[in-house]
């Protein structure tokens, strides 16, 4: 089989990271808010301006609350609607995933998430990898007609999940993508591409900033910088991956 392209993807948790990532030479962009608490859905206006002003392809993160992907009647209602707001401003694709109780696939909301796209692309987020059974998670995610999966192989990064991942690659058959995500650096891109077999890799390439603030009453956990995916980190990441 033709080995595919390697191809970067960059979660950002803003317009000026999204900016950077373009620059850097990211292939798509997944805009979130949040990024410290795995990333929530942006707002109105920051999907808005992200769209207007990057050229590469912008998936948005639906995920209404932290925690777990069992989610309410009205918790979906709100992601249908932030679904509905992304396909009017013009968005390339969502990132979903929703669990039922006993942790399997929520087949049926994904599905009316789906629809709700309106043919847009589809990413089946890191709820995969709190699911009870990778392989039938899989099957069901592959059912729904999902571009690819984003997941860490079931570990706290990617790194320690390669080895589920590269059965997941190999049970996928290229049916749909096996995106490996969580602790991707440049360092170990390419020993994960060669070890799992995906092509498409995630990452936030993300640095901390230290506060601009010189002044003022400085509260305890609300002194800190900003975080932002960094221009350079993108490129090491984008060499790594396709220099080998």
């Amino acid at each position: 089989m033709e080995r595919k392209a390697a191809l970067l993807e960059i979660a950002a948790n803003s317009l000026a990271s999204a900016l950077a990532a373009q620059e850097g030479g990211a292939s798509r962009i997944e805009l979130c808010a949040a990024l410290e608490v795995g990333g929530l859905t942006p707002s109105y206006a920051q999907i808005a301006l992200t769209r207007e002003r990057v050229r590469i392809p912008i998936y948005v993160l639906i995920r209404p609350r932290t925690g777990d992907f069992v989610y309410s009647d009205t918790e979906f209602e709100t992601m249908q609607r932030d679904i509905e707001t992304c396909a009017s401003l013009g968005c390339d694709g969502i990132v979903i995933g929703a669990l039922d109780e006993n942790g399997a696939v929520d087949v049926d909301r994904c599905r009316a998430l789906i629809t709700a796209a309106g043919g847009r692309g589809v990413t089946f987020h890191r709820a995969f990898d709190m699911s009870r059974d990778p392989e039938t998670a899989l099957e069901d995610i592959i059912a729904l007609r999902c571009e690819r999966v984003l997941t860490s192989g079931a570990q706290a990064d990617a790194p320690a999940g390669a080895a589920l991942i590269r059965k997941l690659v190999e049970q996928a058959a290229g049916r749909i993508s096996v995106m490996p995500g969580a602790g991707v650096s440049s360092e170990n891109i390419a020993p994960l591409r060669a070890l799992t077999g995906a092509w498409e890799f995630h990452a936030s390439a993300k640095r901390e900033l230290p506060s601009r603030m010189r002044g003022g009453n400085k509260l305890s956990g609300m002194t800190a910088g900003e975080t932002l995916s960094d221009v350079e980190q993108v490129r090491a990441l984008v060499a790594a991956l396709v220099g080998d």
